[in-house]
């Protein structure tokens, strides 16, 4: 048997999960990667999960208890919903809470996440951890991801992630999807 650190990634049975690529978010100046490094390699893994057929879920958030949201709040163009992805619009930091994305993903037979996204110790970080609480097995493409800084974003890499799931880069990811 495969060890977890090579196995393969069964795209029927696995979910990307794109968090808050968002052109209010990905405008921000983050690092160590920029907002617009890290929706070319998401694209790139939406692109294969799609044409793999695996699930894509793309999230972004809404303020809480504000008439009109900021502009910008939209998907940036890349991450536009297609037919057959799910679209989350989320009202907390994490994409589980309140949304349905548990039971959504356990009707497509999902028990496994990919995790992409902005930024890696807020949005990404939090919906990981609630994947985690729900029994699925987590991934996280590194280089897909970025953190308001570069000593936040590699702490996360290093220390946090690896205690939900495995930390691998987008390369590695493409590699493994099956």
């Amino acid at each position: 048997m495969a060890s977890p650190l090579t196995k393969n990634i069964v795209a029927e049975r696995t979910a990307l999960i794109v968090v808050d690529l968002m052109p209010r978010i990905v405008e921000q100046d983050m690092g160590p990667h920029k907002g617009a490094d890290v929706v070319a390699r998401a694209s790139r893994l939406v692109t294969a999960f799609r044409q793999a057929g695996g699930t894509v879920v793309l999230v972004r958030v809404d303020r809480p208890n504000v008439a009109e949201q900021p502009p910008g709040s939209g998907f940036v163009p890349e991450m536009e919903p297609q037919p057959g992805d799910i679209a989350v619009v989320k009202h907390t930091v994490g994409a589980f809470y309140g949304t349905g994305l548990a039971d959504r993903l356990r009707e497509r037979g999902v028990s496994t996440v990919v995790m992409t996204g902005l930024a890696t110790t807020m949005g990404v970080e939090s919906t990981a951890r609630a994947a985690s609480d729900h029994g699925f097995e987590v991934i996280f493409a590194a280089d897909a991801m970025s953190g308001m800084t570069a000593a936040e974003h590699e702490h996360a890499l290093t220390v946090v992630l690896p205690r939900f799931g495995e930390v691998i880069t987008t390369g590695e990811v493409l590699d493994r999807l099956g």
